[in-house]
């Protein structure tokens, strides 16, 4: 399998133990059904700093928060960040195995990070706001 090359910088990132136990798990167990979302979501957690639990700063997004985050059209979105079965898009319920809640875990208020579309398409997102 060939390398991936990545050319964006990322912002460091901080993830509980059990977040990290549960999201590498359900990553490694999605790798055939969803390729690029389950790489991306391991490769946060391979760079992730894992702390015990409860130790996670209240203003990093993490499994469960209610983030309201800037999109790179100016639009501020406010979505909580769930696992694959509590996903519902009425509810602004995002799913951490999709592109932009991939990129959403373990960032903090004020930080940025590029991602790419289930479409292909780039964009970048920042973190405004983090409700526990």
């Amino acid at each position: 399998m060939p390398a991936v090359v990545r050319n964006r910088s990322v912002p460091n990132i901080i993830v509980s133990t059990a977040d990290y136990e549960r999201l590498t798990d359900l990553a490694t167990a999605s790798l055939e059904r969803l390729p690029e979302v389950a790489e991306e979501l391991l490769s946060e957690m391979e760079r992730a700093k894992v702390v015990k639990d409860g130790s996670v700063p209240d203003d990093v997004v993490r499994m469960g928060s209610t983030v309201t985050f800037r999109s790179d059209d100016g639009r501020e979105l406010t979505e909580t960040l769930v696992y694959p079965v509590d996903e519902d898009s009425d509810a602004h319920k995002i799913s951490v195995m999709t592109p932009v809640g991939a990129a959403l875990i373990g960032l903090a208020v004020g930080q940025s990070i590029s991602w790419t579309a289930r479409d292909g398409r780039k964009h970048q997102l920042t973190v405004v706001k983090v409700k526990q």
